[in-house]
């Protein structure tokens, strides 16, 4: 080897050394507050006892409703008892939709009483009785497929079933039918839709959740029966004889009123840079059904207990820990893209954010998606919480889960922890989603790894956009 070349080898390896010694830095400056906060959020009680709060003391929280409205009172009057130094709230409209009563049933060949949900925006049948045979399409694809006209006076039923994963990747081929089936079938001649519900359980508990009727197409309702009901209908036309269901829905959809929503925001207020903002999401409404317990009151809990955790340290994060509850995600993310519109122009000190709204179990993966430069930064912050069980993702894409996507969409850099998710959409959006469904042990994990990150990121000087 050359002098020059020596040189140039013995540059390269210190510029590797100093690479190295850098990339640990942040988080070889924090680990005594980081260890810290890890063993008292571990230990802590606090997350559980905030969704058996809001549970208990509020419940159910879909828009439009007396409880929706309470949950936003509950939630200010929160933050300021865990401490945060800044709570206020962000307002909007939306059209009221109300879900009224339902009588489902199979008429024949073999009558059965079945357990269904309206679709969160469906039309109703104004009381009267609707009934009509049966077609039963395998996926909402081949519903597509289907000829102009053939459906005409019919009922469409997809009978697609969710696969469970612990990602939650079934619920992708699943929802589509959810959201816009209706319309598909109202475009082929069907006077109603009925599906097998978005969810991995066995209960005769229907899984509710937003459909969208489509411009110009005639709105027929929209409902989702419950597992082993869909199962009991499959079963009987399988024996190619007509089937004849009836639906009678009263009182249930838009109202032509508008409702009052409110997204509530509360931070700790950076010592540094209180204008740089890392953000913690969970939305706050819930559907009418359960109590909201793990979508999303777990969200609610882990991140409002994070937010306290940080802001009892005797010296405050160089950056603001801004936590977002936001409004209506269950019909349309209504609240984030209100936030947004809110916000766009902070969006640069927009430094970070993450969203729970997903899963029950140990989070086992932290997902990024911020500039190259600082995944370095957030690859010894994984490895800090590789003792915990999480690995780090291959990709670096993250845009940040539910609402803190639009932020995403706007430029904020995002980390998505991807929790165990194998039995969530057993609860998802039914009477089930209550609070002995929490699994408390992860809630603990869970809620000590939004605490590390938050601090994590609003005490370093990390620029997660380069």
């Amino acid at each position: 080897m050359s002098k020059s070349s020596v040189l140039t080898h013995i540059t390269f390896l210190a510029a590797l050394s100093s690479a190295s010694a850098f990339a640990g830095s942040t988080i070889d400056a924090q680990r005594v507050q980081l260890d810290a906060l890890k063993a008292k959020s571990l230990q802590s009680e606090l997350s559980y006892q905030v969704i058996e709060s809001l549970t208990t003391e509020v419940g159910a929280r879909m828009v439009g409703t007396p409880a929706n409205a309470k949950s936003v009172s509950w939630a200010v009057n929160k933050m300021h008892e865990l401490g945060f130094d800044k709570v206020w709230t962000e307002e909007s409209e939306l059209p009221l939709w109300e879900r009224g009563t339902m009588q489902a049933h199979i008429d024949g060949p073999y009558p059965h009483n079945v357990v269904a949900l309206a679709l969160g925006g469906s039309v109703g049948t104004n009381g009267k009785d609707l009934k009509a045979q049966v077609i039963e399409f395998a996926s909402l694809a081949d519903l597509k497929a289907a000829p102009q006209g053939s459906l005409k006076g019919k009922i469409a039923f997809v009978s697609f079933k969710m696969e469970r994963d612990i990602d939650g990747a079934g619920y992708g081929p699943a929802v589509g039918a959810r959201v816009i089936g209706a319309s598909v079938a109202a475009d082929k001649g069907a006077v109603a839709f009925l599906m097998r519900s978005v969810g991995t359980d066995t209960n005769r508990t229907p899984h509710t959740g937003i459909s969208r009727y489509q411009p110009d197409v005639k709105q027929i309702p929209a409902v989702a029966i419950s597992n082993p009901d869909a199962d009991l209908l499959v079963n009987m036309l399988a024996r190619k004889q007509p089937v004849t269901f009836s639906l009678n829905m009263k009182g249930t959809g838009y109202t032509g009123e508008k409702v009052k929503i409110a997204n509530v925001i509360g931070e700790i207020t950076g010592s540094e840079h209180p204008e740089q903002v890392v953000t913690l999401g969970a939305h706050l409404d819930s559907w009418d059904v359960g109590t909201g317990a793990i979508d999303d009151g777990i969200g609610v809990g882990i991140t409002l207990a994070a937010g306290h955790f940080i802001g009892q340290l005797p010296q405050a994060p160089k950056r603001t820990v801004r936590v977002i509850l936001f409004a209506a995600e269950e019909v349309g993310l209504f609240g984030a893209k209100d936030y947004v519109a809110k916000h766009k122009d902070e969006m640069a000190n927009h430094v970070i954010g993450a969203e729970w709204d997903f899963g029950n179990g140990n989070i086992y993966q932290l997902h990024p998606g911020v500039g190259t430069e600082s995944l370095n930064e957030v690859r010894d912050f994984a490895n800090y919480l590789a003792p915990m069980g999480v690995a780090l993702a291959t990709t670096n894409t993250a845009k940040g889960q539910s609402d803190m996507e639009a932020l995403g969409e706007l430029g904020q850099p995002a980390i998505d922890f991807n929790p165990d998710g194998l039995d969530y959409f057993d609860y998802h959006h039914t009477e089930n989603d209550t609070l002995d469904k929490v699994n408390q042990a992860a809630l603990k994990n869970n809620t000590a790894i939004y605490t590390l990150f938050a601090y994590f990121a609003a005490q370093s000087d990390i620029d997660f956009r380069k």
